[in-house]
């Protein structure tokens, strides 16, 4: 016997939900069918952060407490509207990743069991130079989101110091995310330099409170910035998406006002709908200025502290540090 099936209206096209009572966040009862309705009912928000991105797709098709499908690339047989774009991975491989062009592409994964829509920061004309540069603000064990509610006001001032913008969002967790549009002219290499070297500004003002160091062991309970969400194939997780936690909480974006007070656990699939059929997008303005990073680079280079590692699936990269955790180096660095 067929799988029962509904079938939903989304924009031009017609996206069959399939197993639609299928219950996906077992605490609260979330079905899929709602999964996918959520995705609808912000689909302006969503598209415009995944719009012409390359985009790689978490997948709990048996729901969140089984182990995520991790999916980089689209399968062949997709339907012939959903766009892909080939990427090319550090390792030098490549891969036709899913490029998001419409809302009904969204609905077409969340009913493929899609929690979370991870974009890349390129976008589908120049896979080479990103137009996005990310600010991951992580609190460490032993934090809560308060403390990345800090390191984000403390952010915002070094940014405008830079005469930049950046717009802050919630990760859905206890973190916060802060994204900055900049001219995509520069490669992925530069373009993470920059990410350190706002990372060490933030640093600077307030060690006590953020650090950028790589090893866990050195952070401490501090909000470490990972700039490393800068470098080529690293995603963090889009505006608008549903995180695989069990209150289905969402990555949300906020305006700086909102900041002051925003509880993350106010933000889910249940709530969203009725926030964004009242103030829309409130990031709706992100694509007005792109911004120069020149004065970010001149930092990185007049900083004299160089690189730092890279995530260990990467080559050595040039001028790199060595991958050594401090506590296992040896004094005489072989």
């Amino acid at each position: 016997m067929a799988s029962p099936y509904i079938e939903l209206e989304v924009g031009e096209r017609t996206v069959k939900v399939t197993n639609p009572d299928k219950v996906y966040f077992p605490e609260i009862g979330i079905t899929k069918r709602e999964l996918v309705e959520y995705y609808v009912s912000v689909g302006d928000g969503v598209l415009r952060a995944l719009r012409d991105r390359p985009t790689n797709l978490k997948r709990h098709p048996d729901g969140i407490h089984t182990d995520a499908i991790y999916q980089k690339r689209m399968p062949p047989k997709h339907p012939d509207w959903l766009r892909t774009v080939t990427v090319t991975f550090p390792s030098g491989r490549t891969a036709d990743s899913l490029r998001v062009t419409e809302v009904a592409a969204v609905a077409y994964c969340a009913n493929l069991g899609t929690v979370d829509f991870h974009p890349w920061q390129v976008r589908a004309a120049d896979v080479e130079h990103p137009d996005e540069l990310r600010i991951d603000l992580d609190p460490q064990p032993g934090l809560g989101f308060d403390a990345a509610r800090r390191a984000a006001f403390l952010t915002r001032e070094v940014l405008a110091d830079l005469g930049m913008t950046g717009f802050v969002k919630t990760s859905g967790n206890r973190g916060a995310h802060i994204a900055v549009r900049i001219e995509p002219r520069w490669d992925f290499v530069q373009v993470r330099h920059a990410g350190i070297a706002l990372a060490r500004a933030v640093e600077e003002r307030a060690p006590d409170l953020v650090t950028t160091a790589w090893w866990k062991e050195e952070r401490g309970e501090r909000v470490f910035i990972d700039f490393n969400q800068n470098a080529r194939d690293r995603t963090v997780v889009s505006a608008y998406s549903v995180r695989a936690r069990p209150a289905a909480t969402v990555s949300a974006p906020l305006t700086w006002e909102e900041l002051e007070d925003a509880d993350p656990a106010d933000f889910d699939v249940r709530t969203m709908p009725a926030r964004f059929a009242k103030v829309g997008d409130v990031h709706a303005a992100i694509d007005e200025r792109a911004h120069s990073i020149e004065p970010l680079l001149e930092r990185y280079a007049e900083d004299g502290r160089g690189d730092m590692p890279y995530p260990p699936n990467y080559p050595k990269m040039p001028g790199e540090p060595r991958r050594v955790q401090p506590s296992k180096a040896r004094p005489d660095g072989d």
